[in-house]
């Protein structure tokens, strides 16, 4: 038996799990406060909120991440994980992603998989939890590590490259598209939250009017639950720096500009500097300007297709081994000791 730990902000962390959990041989279990998908068959632990207006120390002055004092959800939260691992005895946890359950789960004995994130990440919680791990998941490729990182999270770091629930889909047979020329270009903006406003993304339309624009998500466009076919018609793919919508786009093979959004500790920045660095896609740190539209747009069409560097297509299955290795591992130790 797995625990695997999803965070509930985005979609990203969770079909991270299921893409790699739909690898590994043995049970996996999800503890998530998100609501449990109708594709997903194993055992769920729905956990309780434990958000605060005003939260009393949340950090263990600077220690943790979410802790807040004297609040009964948060309470609740870390009593539902403990009682599920006094139960189950998994054979590993893997966090993705959480300190706090991270560190939870190895004082109460069991082996720790934390997924990690880009940015800056030397703060005393994240330095607890990547210390504490027996290995850290890096779903970006070892060529274009994280920089800084210290010797010791390396040594147990496996670069596994992007991880889609697209990895292996088929392209749809043709590639139709609504816009006359098949210039079309398809904003992706996630269920993350965006800064981007209704206003801009009409400016920017208004300034290329030979490509026709499809915005999903954020403040103008519908949600859709499988943006594939919509992603695969596109000419251009305009997003943010989250790892989902990197790699979603990195399945497809679309040409795609990079726009980076904030987000804590600089993740989406530092994905947009590795992205940068290995010429793989058009970025640009802030929203252009109207006027800029039209050659950007161009320009990343005109780019060749290198995606495979970033999305080798079998992250999932090589992150599903590294978890099956450690939970046998610590299967075969349990065998020792009770001998």
């Amino acid at each position: 038996m797995i625990g695997y730990y999803v965070h509930h902000q985005g979609r990203g962390h969770l079909h991270r799990a299921q893409c790699i959990a739909a690898h590994v041989p043995c049970e996996v279990t999800v503890l998530s406060s998100l609501s449990r998908p109708s594709g997903w068959l194993g055992p769920w632990v729905s956990l309780p909120a434990d958000t605060a207006l005003e939260p009393l120390d949340p950090t263990a002055r600077g220690r943790l991440h979410w802790a807040p004092l004297h609040h009964p959800g948060h309470r609740e939260r870390m009593g539902v994980i403990a009682d599920w691992i006094r139960r189950e005895e998994p054979r590993l946890f893997v966090s993705d992603v959480s300190v706090e359950a991270a560190a939870l789960a190895r004082l109460m004995g069991v082996p720790v998989v934390v997924a990690a994130m880009r940015g800056d990440r030397y703060d005393e919680a994240h330095r607890l939890g990547y210390d504490l791990a027996d290995a850290l998941l890096a779903p970006w490729p070892g060529s274009l590590p994280e920089p800084g990182w210290p010797a010791h999270w390396l040594a147990k770091t496996l670069h596994t490259g992007s991880i889609s629930r697209y990895d292996g889909r088929a392209r749809p047979a043709f590639r139709s598209s609504a816009a006359p020329s098949g210039k079309e270009v398809v904003v992706m903006l996630g269920a993350g939250g965006t800064d981007l406003d209704a206003e801009r993304l009409r400016e920017a339309a208004a300034a290329t009017p030979d490509w026709m624009w499809t915005v999903l998500g954020g403040p103008e466009g519908p949600w859709i639950e499988d943006p594939w076919p919509v992603l695969c018609r596109a000419r251009v793919v305009v997003t943010h720096a989250g790892q989902n919508a990197i790699a979603e786009c990195a399945a497809a093979r679309v040409p795609t500009i990079v726009i980076p959004q904030e987000r804590p500790y600089g993740e989406q920045h530092a994905t947009a500097r590795a992205l940068r660095a290995s010429g793989l896609v058009t970025v640009r740190d802030t929203w252009p300007k109207p006027p800029d539209w039209a050659g950007l747009l161009e320009e990343a069409a005109a780019r060749p297709d290198c995606w495979a560097q970033w999305s080798p297509g079998d992250g999932a299955r090589r992150a599903a081994g590294l978890l099956a290795r450690l939970s046998s591992r610590a299967s075969r130790r349990n065998a020792c000791a009770q001998q």
